[in-house]
């Protein structure tokens, strides 16, 4: 197992870490992952952090989940999130073009903030249900950038609790992968 791949109650925990703008859904894809609720209305976070398990292609893990701010005022606080964490999810909302600009700016930071590796990440277009009226930015520019920062794309609702799920797991996923390759590498020296 990876050094950064840490156990509890003989689970294995996966640090994940929420990035995105201000007002993107970040704090509410979390909380309907964690609790499977929704909150029309959430104060802005400064960091808070939720434990959830699940299984995962067939495999029990315990997500420990970090929710960022997404406040400029917090963004001293980033680069200490993007070295503890294991994988990233990079939030924008479907209805807000600037936000999705920003998710590739937080793909920048995390590669000088972790130069030497290589990061598990998806990236999330969150307020699906608002897409019909409001939608500013596309599934194919959500899809092409996503193969542009080498990671698996999803589209989610958090009111609607559509994809949420698949978008954690894709992560977890992602982990694995990244380990399983880490390993192989190793082997072969």
């Amino acid at each position: 197992m990876a050094e950064a791949a840490g156990t509890s109650r003989g689970l294995r925990v996966y640090k994940i870490v929420v990035l995105g703008d201000g007002g993107v859904g970040k704090s509410a894809v979390t909380l309907q992952f964690v609790s499977h609720s929704f909150l029309d209305y959430h104060d802005p976070t400064i960091e808070d952090s939720y434990q959830q398990q699940a299984v995962i292609d067939g495999e029990p893990a315990l997500l420990d989940i970090l929710d960022t701010a997404g406040q400029v005022e917090f963004t001293a606080m980033r680069e200490q999130y993007m070295r503890c964490g294991e994988g990233f999810m990079l939030c924008y909302s479907v209805t807000d073009r600037r936000s999705f600009r920003a998710a590739g700016e937080y793909k920048r930071l995390l590669a000088q903030a972790r130069p030497t590796e290589r990061l598990p990440l998806v990236l999330v277009g969150n307020k699906l249900d608002l897409a019909p009226r409001f939608r500013q930015v596309t599934t194919e520019e959500g899809k092409s950038l996503a193969t542009q920062l080498g990671c698996p794309f999803f589209e989610t609702s958090a009111a609607l609790r559509h994809f949420v799920d698949d978008a954690f797991h894709g992560l977890v996923r992602e982990i694995r992968r990244l380990e399983r390759q880490r390993q192989v590498t190793i082997f072969h020296f």
